[in-house]
């Protein structure tokens, strides 16, 4: 590695970069390499992807004229290399920072972000609805998506290709694969193949041949298929070829003397295309090679010494209380199934995986299809257990409702991180899954306080015969103890914390822990709820009776929220009583770390107390008629 980057600082844009020689470009991939892992040692952030998309990147802003041709990033964690060469190099250390750039790429950050993602498997049908609209204006435009192999794995991602192929617009797909590797011999015959292949020799012969065979129906078939299998015997391309893309590669995605010139080729081609690159997770950052995993998303680090396990242990997240419940239930109830689309490691089933080979299933990025094969296991008497993160089942919300809610199985959905998730930002923040499950007939909606509850509400979820919903957040919690038991809590029922005067705090989920210290200086009561739905009406009720206002707190958006539930059952009991609902306002949280974004939003202890005194003042006036005390 070297700290010179006195090439990479001459780079403001990509029309500087292609400006430079092939040997330039090298140099410059060392140097865009090094910067890359020493921005993220300082300020944390997706490592391993990155690395591995260096040379891709230079490539493809050398060879395209972007912004005026269209690269859109699939998911986005591997954008690092492209936000620096698209002139936001100095602004690299406020990444993922409160006010500083996004970790994934966004519109109104930069033009060369030219589609918001973060979610898996959008980029091909992102790309395709560019090249259409350029079609359609008549502009000489080409559209990439760049997609990995893992978000290949999404049926989102075969719609796009399956539409492409028939709507025939100009753009270029770039798979890539960072699962396989090529050994020299079978690279070097890769590359040129595909520099043949996708040279205008090779298509106007192509095309020369099929206009003549095609006045003789079965030499051209038999030419056709002739083609297609002496491809398909060096080449996994047929599958594509199918949908209608012409495929090329696969190619050695770190080599600039094979990227370059199959781009500048494809560049010129027309109709839709498929280069399959091959390139390596950590690439040259020996440690990141060894451990893709843990240098996906590390922390600060110091380079030289690479990920170090802290001096103390630290409080257990509640992704490994999840993960050690899931492996107890398993023990004691042989129908349990464990699921989970592509996040084994960030849903904490590691451990479940070696232990319950057989009940354990990663389905890949598919979470619709993780939401109705659960259905069917629940069908068959099984227990499935769906880890997904709250964000990421609203991807599956029609075969939420439609295969599991309406044929109400028992399928239990542990919804990692709920509420704002920091670094990651708005699209990976659990906002909206109380609202949007609750308005769902026959599901439940559970909320613990803490470590313990959260493994005694995912017991109690279990032993329903109903679909059921357990959210918890991201991190650790309170340090609550957490009994190695199987115990389940009473269902549909909370309880009161604290007893105080005057005001009732309903609080939901883990924001109980800062409502009790905001209470304190109130003198107010306080409900751990636990569930959203059922929702204790009879507690909620009791404490609408006994006190001159309602505040009710969640870690969730404020439309149809759990404040709104509460709001709903008073009125239903006909009780009139001052009612501030504090929560996610109606705007999507920017990234940073999670307890400014908590202060910032009015959730930590002083901005509860502050709303409180605000709206009702040090003593709240007795605004209900004396008839419903």
């Amino acid at each position: 590695m070297t700290t010179n980057h006195a090439l990479l600082n001459t780079i403001q844009s990509p029309a500087d970069l292609r400006k430079l020689s092939r040997v330039e470009l090298k140099q410059l991939a060392v140097e865009l390499r090094d910067f890359v892992l020493q921005s993220v040692s300082q300020t944390g952030g997706h490592l391993s992807s990155n690395l591995g998309t260096v040379e891709l990147t230079i490539a493809l802003h050398h060879v395209f004229n972007t912004p005026h041709d269209r690269i859109v990033w699939d998911v986005g964690h591997q954008t690092y290399p492209h936000k620096i060469l698209t002139g936001r190099r100095d602004r690299m250390s406020t990444l993922r920072q409160y006010g500083g750039l996004s970790g994934f790429p966004r519109r109104d950050e930069s033009e060369y972000d030219t589609f918001g993602t973060a979610h898996s498997s959008t980029s091909i049908s992102a790309a395709l609805g560019m090249a259409v609209a350029a079609q359609m204006r008549g502009e000489d435009r080409r559209s990439v998506a760049v997609i990995g192999d893992g978000a290949m794995t999404a049926g989102m991602a075969f719609e796009a290709l399956n539409n492409a192929g028939v709507a025939g617009a100009n753009m270029l797909v770039v798979l890539n694969d960072n699962d396989m590797s090529i050994s020299p011999p079978v690279g070097a015959l890769n590359r040129y193949l595909a520099r043949l292949m996708s040279g205008k020799f090779y298509a106007a012969a192509r095309d020369t041949a099929k206009t003549v065979l095609k006045n003789a129906p079965p030499l051209f078939e038999l030419a056709r298929r002739f083609e297609e299998h002496a491809k398909g015997m060096v080449v996994p391309g047929t599958i594509f070829e199918e949908f209608g893309f012409t495929y090329f590669g696969p190619i050695d995605g770190h080599d600039l003397d094979s990227l370059i010139p199959t781009l500048e080729n494809l560049r010129d081609m027309k109709g839709p295309l498929f280069l399959h690159v091959v390139t390596k997770k950590g690439m040259g950052y020996k440690l990141a090679e060894a451990d893709p995993v843990a240098y996906h998303g590390p922390s600060k680090f110091n380079p030289a010494e690479g990920l170090k396990k802290p001096a103390t242990p630290p409080k257990p997240t509640f992704t490994q209380v999840f993960g050690q419940w899931l492996c107890d239930m398993a023990a004691a109830d042989e129908r349990l199934v464990g699921i989970t689309p592509a996040m084994r490691e960030g849903s904490g089933m590691v451990e479940f995986e070696q232990r319950f080979p057989k009940r354990y299933h990663d389905v890949g990025i598919a979470e619709q299809h993780a939401v109705t094969f659960a259905a069917g296991l629940a069908c068959e008497g099984m227990k499935p257990v769906v880890a997904i993160y709250s964000t990421f089942l609203q991807r599956a919300y029609d075969q939420l409702i439609h295969d599991v809610a309406l044929q109400n199985l028992p399928v239990v959905f542990a919804l990692d991180r709920a509420g704002l998730v920091g670094a990651d930002g708005a699209t990976h923040a659990g906002a909206y899954d109380i609202s949007y499950l609750r308005c769902i007939p026959n599901m439940s909606v559970l909320t613990p306080a803490d470590e313990n509850e959260t493994r005694q509400l995912l017991t109690s979820a279990f032993k329903q015969d109903h679909p059921t919903a357990v959210r918890y957040p991201r991190g650790s919690g309170a340090g609550v103890a957490v009994q190695p038991t199987l115990d389940t809590l009473p269902w549909g029922q909370g309880e009161v914390r604290r007893r105080g005067e005057r005001i009732a705090i309903l609080a939901f989920g883990t924001l109980l822990h800062p409502a009790l210290a905001a209470a304190e200086n109130l003198n107010a009561t306080v409900a751990n709820m636990r569930f959203v739905k059922p929702l204790d009406v009879a507690l909620v009720t009791e404490l609408a009776r006994s006190h001159d206002a309602i505040v009710t707190v969640e870690e969730g958006c404020l439309m149809g929220g759990a404040g709104s539930a509460v709001q709903e059952a008073l009125q239903a009991a006909r009780i009139e009583v001052p009612v501030l609902s504090l929560g996610l306002p109606d705007e999507f949280i920017e990234h940073g770390d999670p307890a400014k974004l908590l202060s910032l939003c009015g959730l930590d202890a002083a901005g509860i107390e502050q709303s409180i005194l605000k709206r009702f003042g040090a003593r709240p006036a007795l605004l209900r008629p004396a008839v419903n005390r």
